[in-house]
């Protein structure tokens, strides 16, 4: 049927058919700015306006359509002049991974465009305007603000956007300054960027059949019925794919990880476990040929926590004999870690305390707006072609290589746009059978995740179950310090030995003790697979040990804020038990000396701007005469690290153009962080240019030279390290042609303002320089250089939240939070802004609100943004967020990473905030009303 629209102001007519979505039609027709989520009309990132108003087109069939005038974000610009909307989302930096923020812009238009009052909109109409759309990248805090700027424009107000404080003055050109990023013009305005945008004659889709069972053998398959299903090209089962172990955790080689996986197996250890691929001419026939295949499962006995597969006579989940690197598969320890500083029970024995305790963490999901989507094809010389939503590139590329039996030459991986990764995209989810059913057809083959499916078959975040045991002097001084951590692996290992590893070491050495001990056991369990998510492990260490450290000062009669300025780690201190615990062994003590250490200037600037001491004390008062709202301050002492101690690589190659502008060429990955901006900046600070002369071309591991990824908060300190020393080799060689064309010593020249500049004042512009090179002494100026650093020197933080407390109700409602965070050099304040908020917002988030539910049966429960409950607009409250800038001298100009250190202290700061409301300690994640009731006495606890 003919379906009529004006699509930005055209009239058009487009053929549909009677299931077709209005989404479907228009990314079909070519406008990728409508983005696809969820389907479900859950996420709101396929909002067009229809009619002027904002509606979620996955919902609306295209039939009902007809005759309406729809806007897209590709129609919001006018005679090549941005909205108000669009430049302020760039202005704010409220752009990070792009995947919502059409829909943010369109949803803010129509509310913006239908404001009747009188007065601008305030923050909380803006906020719940923007609630049908959901964010994971941004907080929402600079979105809010870029739409009340836009607010004040579109009015004709006067409008002054303010610069992020941060508590140094810049001491560079380039870097340290806001500038928005250099990929956000294609962002606001819809340009095909991500996986999805991208299609092939010819295409196949690819659909995935998953076990209905938590464990069990296939005695029986039988797919003849759908390979004669006609538009069907390939039926694969485990007899039609190699059988190699191995571990789809994107992480260096050799990897840490077990080899404990396979492309296609005949046993399948969780509810989601992959059984069966299909590729057809359409989704719909894919899911048809998927219920014709016939399975007969041998089910077999299964274990649902760390507790049960542990226990005597437990089925064993990896019985395989090809399976490698496992600890000791027949118990089902996944890893196993114990290492030991000094001497802990001797410190025990001489501390005048010693508290024990335990705590809890659960399972939650990156929830990454966009899903995980590949489409594989042949190119003309027959080679692999990989386009994927990944955060590794050459991992990944390796890996394939490895399992499909094909040299890495003949295989290329291609990062386009990423929508939001979070760790989640830092492994193989399906790459690998995408491209199996690429080597079976011949054909393209597009393999997308449904909402439901990603949650259930990705990955997630590693429960633990923590025991902590700390002794101290009556002083309040630490004398040991004791954590052992369960942890659950799902049903395969990825990332299970490196997660727990970072759970004590990115958190014991924070505060000095001479003997500390740190001990896990990762556990398999036939539940999905935990894997790497933002902070890595962290967030479940803070938890306990921030935990830990209130109820210490509590037990003491301390203030805990004094109590952690006694005992926290100091500039010049040796982190002592990292080492132990990294896969690679570093003999140089030098490389594990905290340098740039600004965490006590944190924690005091925090308790400034707070007014700590005051509020407690308002606070306590308030509620000795409140009988139902208790107000509490909590905090929580924050690290992190920056890349992989001596394993995580990076390379860059900058080469001139005959104009003076520099192409940029890196591996890295951005995934929403600002990586290409920030490394930018790097560059040109270093040639002495503008950030408008450096061309960014990244994550294609056929052009770009290799880098680890974008993981373990590395990109500006490992990455940026090999764009420094790559620009740096590049303007020795510019200095030394212009020095012959000047007659100048190379070493009196500089360059600035895309000028070569001597001491004498002579100048020649670098374009000059260019054609010099180029055409008369005929070289290319350009060089590569790569970067791996064996330190990893941290990022600090401090965190605060007020709290009130309905005690009738057991609902927490957080007021207010506070981040003062030390991130080195911040290369640009508000992308590091940015970053930390997003991942508050998302620390708030595994604090109240999030986690992962299942039956008795390992069913997931709440497979989908309707039921998976991830902070909306409306729900979170405004962030407060100081930079309070150190020097790293080991980072390029001064700066470590900054992405991960913010999710870590939410839930402690949250948990310790309501001790002081309530006096009830909440032990376990998430602190839901009821547990608060449980725990102060309002209702029983709830058994198992």
């Amino acid at each position: 049927m003919e379906l009529h629209l004006k699509v930005n102001g055209e009239e058009k007519v487009f053929e549909v058919g009677p299931k077709d979505r209005l989404s479907e039609v228009l990314r079909r027709e070519g406008y990728f700015g409508v983005k696809l989520g969820c389907r479900t009309g859950d996420c709101g990132s396929c909002i067009v306006l229809i009619d002027g108003k904002p509606l979620k087109s996955c919902m609306v069939p295209a039939a009902k359509a007809e005759g309406k005038e729809v806007t897209t974000i590709e129609g919001l610009a006018q005679d090549g002049k941005l909205h108000p909307l669009q430049e302020q989302f760039l202005a704010h930096g409220a752009v990070q991974c792009g995947f919502c923020t059409p829909a943010m812009i369109l949803t803010a238009k129509a509310f913006l465009d239908n404001w009747k009052g009188a007065k601008l909109p305030d923050e909380a109409a803006v906020r719940k305007a923007l609630r049908g759309v959901l964010c994971r990248c941004t907080g929402y805090e600079k979105p809010v603000r870029a739409v009340l700027a836009a607010a004040k424009i579109m009015r004709g107000e006067p409008y002054e956007d303010p610069s992020v404080e941060v508590e140094a003055k810049a001491k560079f050109k380039v870097v340290g300054r806001s500038i928005p990023r250099v990929d956000g013009l294609p962002l606001v305005t819809g340009k095909p960027m991500f996986t999805d945008d991208f299609s092939l004659p010819g295409m196949l889709y690819a659909k995935i059949l998953w076990s209905p069972h938590p464990h069990a053998r296939i005695k029986r398959i039988d797919k003849s019925k759908a390979e004669a299903l006609p538009g069907v090209h390939a039926v694969l089962i485990y007899e039609d794919v190699p059988r190699v172990a191995y571990t789809r955790a994107g992480q260096d080689y050799p990897e840490p990880s077990p080899y404990d996986y396979f492309i296609l197996d005949k046993k399948v250890r969780y509810v989601g476990d992959r059984v069966a691929a299909v590729a057809a001419e359409s989704l719909e026939l894919a899911e048809k040929a998927l219920k014709l295949i016939e399975v007969e499962y041998e089910p077999l006995p299964a274990v649902f926590s760390p507790e049960e597969a542990l226990a005597p006579g437990a089925p064993v989940i990896h019985d395989e004999p090809e399976a490698k690197g496992i600890y000791d598969p027949k118990r089902n320890i996944c890893a196993h870690v114990d290492v030991m500083v000094g001497d802990v029970e001797k410190g025990f024995k001489e501390a005048d305390l010693v508290l024990e305790n335990e705590y809890r963490t659960h399972r939650v999901q990156h929830a990454q707006l966009e899903p995980h989507v590949t489409i594989t094809y042949l190119d003309e010389q027959d080679r692999l072609v990989v386009r994927t939503s990944t955060q590794v590139p050459f991992h990944t590329r390796r890996q394939l290589a490895q399992v499909l039996g094909l040299p890495v030459r003949e295989i290329r991986v291609i990062k386009p746009r990423i929508g939001g990764g979070f760790g989640g995209k830092q492994e193989m989810v399906l790459e690998d059978i995408c491209a199996a059913l690429t080597l079976a057809t011949r054909r393209p083959v597009r393999l997308e995740l449904t909402r439901e499916e990603d949650f259930r078959s990705a990955r997630t975040r590693h429960p633990m179950i923590i025991r902590m045991k700390s002794g101290v002097k009556r002083d309040g001084r630490l004398v040991a310090n004791e954590m052992e951590a369960l942890v659950d692996a799902g049903a395969y290992g990825s990332h299970s030995p490196t997660v727990p590893s970072n759970t004590g070491n990115k958190n014991l050495p924070r505060y000095r003790s001479p003997n500390i001990r740190y001990a896990f056991t990762s556990v398999y369990t036939n539940l999905p697979i935990s894997g790497a998510m933002r902070g890595y492990g962290t967030p479940q260490g803070a938890f306990a040990l921030e935990s830990q450290i209130d109820e210490l000062a509590n037990a003491l009669g301390m203030d805990p804020l004094e109590f952690r300025l006694k005992n926290i780690i100091r500039e010049g201190d040796i982190d002592r038990l990292s080492p132990l615990v990294y896969e690679i062994k570093s003999e140089a003590a030098n490389d594990w000396v905290i340098q740039g250490n600004g965490l006590e200037r944190c924690i005091l600037k925090g308790a400034e701007l707070i007014h700590w001491k005051e509020r407690r004390r308002e606070f306590e008062e308030w509620n000795r005469g409140s009988p139902r709202i208790k107000k509490g301050l909590g905090m929580a002492s924050l690290s992190q690290g920056s890349g992989v101690a001596g394993i995580d690589k990076a390379s860059a190659t900058i080469k001139l153009n005959e104009d003076g502008s520099f192409n940029l060429l890196i591996g890295a990955a951005d995934i929403g962080t600002g990586a290409d901006t920030v490394l930018a900046q790097i560059a040109a600070e270093a040639l002495g240019v503008g950030v408008e002369d450096i061309i960014v071309y990244a994550g294609d591991t056929d052009f770009c030279p290799f880098d680890s990824g974008a993981y373990a908060s590395s990109t500006t300190y490992v990455s940026g390290g090999a764009v420094k020393k790559a620009a740096e080799m590049v303007k020795e060689q510019l200095l030394e042609v212009a020095g012959r064309m000047l007659n100048e010593a190379p070493e009196s020249l500089r360059c600035e303002a895309k000028k070569i500049i001597s001491r004498s004042g002579k100048e020649i512009p670098l374009a000059e320089v260019a054609i010099q090179a180029f055409y008369k002494e005929k070289f290319q100026i350009e060089a590569t250089a790569s970067h791996c650093s064996p330190a990893s020197p941290p990022p600090f933080a401090a965190q605060f939240a007020e709290i009130e407390v309905d005690t009738e109700t057991g609902k927490i409602e957080v007021k207010r939070f506070l981040s003062v965070v030390d991130c080195g050099t911040a290369v640009n304040p508000k992308l590091a802004e940015g970053q930390i908020e997003g991942a508050v917002a998302m620390g708030l988030g595994f604090a109240l609100t999030e986690g992962m539910e299942f039956d008795e049966q390992g069913r997931l429960l709440n497979p989908s943004f309707r039921d998976y409950h991830m902070l909306r607009a409306d729900e979170m409250l405004e962030l407060e967020t100081v930079l309070l800038e150190s020097y790293e001298p080991r980072g390029p100009f001064g700066a470590k990473g900054i992405g991960e250190v913010a999710i870590n202290g939410p839930a402690p700061a949250i948990a310790n905030a309501l001790f002081h409301a309530t006096g009830a300690r909440i032990r376990s994640l998430p602190i839901t009303p009821e547990k608060v009731l449980q725990a102060l006495g309002k209702i029983e606890p709830v058994q198992g």
